[in-house]
């Protein structure tokens, strides 16, 4: 034994002293919280005699409840009531003809119409895997833009919106119309692959999910540049991951739009992820110079507080209202017209059994482009961008 030191003996002891110590406050842990859940007309004498020696733990156990039920609040959707949301659409309509720069930052939200989850919605991919479900998606592919995709390509249009920052990958953007340089798609598309190895980067947009491949930290998609034959990666910038690519993340617009903006309009984002990013909120400037921030959302988001208007309502309902009070026609979306057509690069004599995506067509009826001699998978599939990120983000919750 080491002068002054315990005995080997003494620091088993007093290890076993400490656990058992550590059993005992468990478990007046766990009786407080079961009596808690009773009624307090339904407690006994003895649980009454319990909780007033145990204040402590009863705070701690209450402070825990009270941020379990926040939480759970947090979660919930709500929605304005009809008339509740015309009147706040009449004054989001005015401040979007007020405007001197007003720029739209859009989410997941935006495309639950087209038959694509969001993330933390009650039906998202995100609450779902943290609560054991599996994910399944109708083949992206099908999926068309929205009602609130073309209406902000006509609010472009007619210069009311400048520009479009979007977390969304699904490409639906670029499919209704905008033009490339009026969007921001800071996580990426799924319809587009560069080669890394060529400056500037060469871009290839597919009429194809091009993600088939990719991953996590993993995202060359296996097909080669036509022009220096390097390997092409997908654009997708996963959960846990930072965008270093020009295009189509187009950072250095973002940020230039968001510094000239007077008005920004968040439609369908939670604003977890977007909060993070300080460059979009002129958090430099004084409060009084940072823009007006309009959001619509059917969940709480961390920027309510800054809002000058929170709308409840889904994204659709919202901007049918908004394009009538602004005496704007919505066009309607036609797959003849979409640009992607005309922006593809097709693949090459070898390239057509690279992938087992379904290829976009112009018409429901017309054989996919190049897909001709290659076998489509017919069950449902999702992007290697879909839901990826998440699984690590899962806690396990604690046991009292």
């Amino acid at each position: 034994m080491a002068a002054g030191g315990l005995s080997r003996s003494e620091r088993k002891a007093a290890e076993r002293v400490r656990r058992l110590r550590e059993e005992q406050q468990r478990e007046r842990l766990r009786q407080v919280s079961r009596i808690l859940r009773k009624a307090a007309a339904e407690r006994s004498a003895e649980e009454g005699r319990l909780l007033a020696e145990s204040e402590d733990l009863v705070t701690e156990l209450q402070g825990r409840s009270r941020r379990r039920e926040g939480l759970k609040r947090r979660q919930e959707e709500v929605c304005d009531d009809p008339e509740e949301l015309r009147r706040k659409v009449r004054e989001l309509a005015g401040a979007v003809r007020n405007a001197k720069y007003l720029v739209v930052y859009t989410g997941a939200g935006i495309s639950t119409a087209a038959s694509i989850p969001d993330y933390r919605g009650p039906n998202g991919v995100w609450t779902l895997l943290q609560k054991g479900r599996s994910v399944s998606a109708a083949d992206l592919s099908e999926a068309e833009p929205t009602l609130t995709h073309m209406s902000i390509a006509r609010l472009h249009e007619q210069k009311l919106v400048q520009h479009v920052v979007s977390q969304n990958c699904d490409g639906l953007h670029l499919r209704s119309g905008l033009p490339r340089t009026a969007i921001s798609e800071l996580h990426g598309n799924m319809y587009i692959e560069v080669c890394t190895a060529c400056t500037p980067n060469r871009e290839y947009v597919r009429v194809f999910d091009v993600t088939e491949r990719t991953a996590l930290h993993r995202h060359q998609t296996g097909r080669a540049c036509h022009k220096c034959g390097a390997q092409l990666r997908d654009t997708i910038v996963h959960f846990g991951e930072r965008g270093t690519l020009g295009q189509p993340l187009n950072w250095e617009a973002a940020t230039q739009a968001a510094s000239k903006a007077d008005t920004i309009l968040c439609l369908g984002s939670s604003l977890k992820v977007l909060k993070k990013y300080p460059r979009l909120w002129c958090m430099t400037k004084p409060p009084s110079r940072r823009p007006k921030l309009y959001i619509v959302n059917l969940q709480w988001t961390p920027k309510d507080d800054w809002a000058a208007l929170k709308l409840h309502g889904k994204c659709d309902d919202v901007m049918q209202l908004l394009m009538d009070e602004l005496g704007l026609e919505i066009p309607p979306y036609s797959r003849w017209q979409d640009p992607i057509f005309s922006l593809a690069t097709p693949l090459r004599a070898g390239e057509e059994g690279s992938h087992s995506r379904k290829s976009l067509c112009r018409s429901r009826e017309e054989p996919p482009p190049g897909d001709r001699g290659s076998p489509l998978s017919s069950a449902p599939v999702l992007g290697g961008w879909f839901g990826r990120g998440c699984a690590k983000r899962t806690k396990r919750k604690k046991v009292l």
